[in-house]
């Protein structure tokens, strides 16, 4: 369920009608913004503007002209999202020196993003954000623990949010949440489960069964005491085999070695394998075809502890995550840029997927709704769970409300909606009926709503 707005809500101009360009306009749309996208390709702007009540402008979105035609004069923010990080970055300074908007650039390249902090202040724009940075940083905390599918930090990593899946013959098919609670530990809260395709919020009578996908919020070191009860691996892999040298192959590799990870990367052209031997002195670099088999088989796939698939094409990532399957225990991340066989996709077994347009769209969400806010909240972080079927917000309670100094089980809470850990004064509160919440708190919201701007939009009006 999307809220809509009862105020008009912002003025937002999308320069850019991609993959991200068209993610962030349904989910602005759905709660309430007004939009205008610009591209220069008419057939992308007229398919979008197809699907929903929004303006589309063909031209170069850097114009004057064009922008003012889009209405960049009242407008409240500017997203540039194009493919290339100095149009988006010449998109951001017109509308700043023209508007009086807000903006945000994608900005990809390494070099760019060493820079971000210098660019966003000389430039005068509000946000500059790497995806393909995002994207690394999400593989890395998995490969940290590769028993999960998924991993979420909240305030500033004091909690983090972990999925995974219930396998055949574990302890925890046909426990109830609340055995749970009383026969292994109460210093978790599962906050969503996914079962054959449906995301439900559990209650403690909720029943676990082998094959579900279940996400729980714990501190780190509770987490990997849960893990370990439950017959987990909790140790970082070793090595990481990653096939593809892009932009997000160079940022994962980066991170992974510093935590003294091994990493072997297999690179089809030539130069930029020379220019990754250049970033990356400690990686091992293969010059060859990573979607040939015997060529995996040569470079050790059967021994390695993980292994990456990053072509730039879906369809080779998904069969080489299915082919590291079936040939050895690595813990597979698969990435993928197109999401329209998602159905399909999460019926395979992938390990953990990635989707680089739903991290880029969370960011951009966040500040939106963080602008739209009323008084006595601030949106902290924001994740898209389950493949955009939930969201997880934290918020920072700045003052009191309807929402403070009341036990929570006297709070009016709309279906759909769990408090999930409550962060007071640097210790993660795992809250019971009893628990409050209190001005100066950071909460995490986990819900199958969409649209919620305050803390107080958890409660039934």
């Amino acid at each position: 369920m999307n809220i809509r707005r009862s105020d008009p809500g912002l003025k937002i101009i999308i320069v850019g009608a991609g993959k991200v360009g068209q993610t962030i306009t349904e989910t602005l749309t759905q709660e309430g913004h007004d939009i205008a996208l610009i591209d220069n390709d008419p057939s992308k702007v007229r398919e979008i503007t197809n699907l929903y009540d929004i303006l589309g402008v063909v031209g170069n979105g850097a114009s004057l002209e064009i922008q003012r035609e889009a209405g960049v004069d009242q407008a409240d923010l500017l997203v540039a999202v194009t493919d290339s990080d100095e149009l988006n970055l010449l998109c951001c300074i017109v509308a700043s020196q023209f508007g009086k908007c807000s903006t945000i650039a994608r900005v990809r390249t390494p070099d760019y993003s060493a820079d971000a902090s210098y660019l966003r202040d000389k430039l005068g724009l509000d946000m500059i954000f790497n995806p393909e940075l995002e994207s690394a940083k999400d593989m890395a905390r998995i490969l940290y623990l590769p028993t999960a599918l998924e991993v979420n930090s909240f305030a500033h990593g004091l909690a983090d949010m972990i999925r995974f899946k219930i396998p055949e013959g574990n302890r925890l098919d046909n426990m109830s949440i609340r055995d749970l609670g009383m026969t292994i530990t109460n210093d978790i809260l599962i906050c969503g489960v996914d079962r054959d395709g449906e995301v439900t919020i559990p209650s403690g009578d909720f029943q676990l069964r082998s094959g579900d996908i279940i996400s729980y919020v714990a501190t780190r070191k509770e987490s990997s005491r849960f893990l370990k009860e439950i017959g987990f691996k909790t140790r970082q892999v070793k090595s990481t085999m990653i096939v593809g040298g892009g932009r997000v192959t160079h940022y994962l590799a980066d991170l992974l070695l510093k935590r003294g990870i091994e990493v072997k990367i297999i690179e089809n052209d030539r130069e930029r394998c020379e220019q990754l031997t250049e970033l990356l002195p400690r990686a091992i670099i293969i010059n060859g075809d990573g979607t040939n088999t015997e060529l995996l088989k040569e470079e050790g796939i059967s021994e390695v502890g993980s292994f990456v698939p990053m072509t730039g094409i879906d369809e080779e990532n998904i069969l080489l995550s299915l082919y590291a399957g079936k040939n050895s225990n690595a813990k597979v991340i698969t990435r993928i840029k197109r999401s329209n066989f998602s159905e399909v996709i999460g019926n395979l077994d992938l390990g953990s997927v990635i989707y680089p347009k739903y991290i880029t769209s969370e960011a951009i969400i966040k500040y939106v709704r963080a602008k739209t806010a009323g008084v006595g909240s601030n949106i902290e972080t924001l994740y898209q769970i389950f493949d955009d079927r939930a969201e997880a917000l934290e918020f920072r309670i700045t003052e009191q409300s309807r929402v403070t100094d009341t036990e929570l089980i006297d709070l009016r809470v709309k279906k759909g909606v769990l408090v999930a850990c409550i962060l007071r004064g640097g210790k993660l509160i795992i809250p019971s009926g009893h628990d409050f919440i209190k001005s100066g708190d950071n909460v995490v919201i986990v819900t199958t709503r969409k649209g919620f701007t305050s803390i107080t939009d958890i409660l039934e009006e």
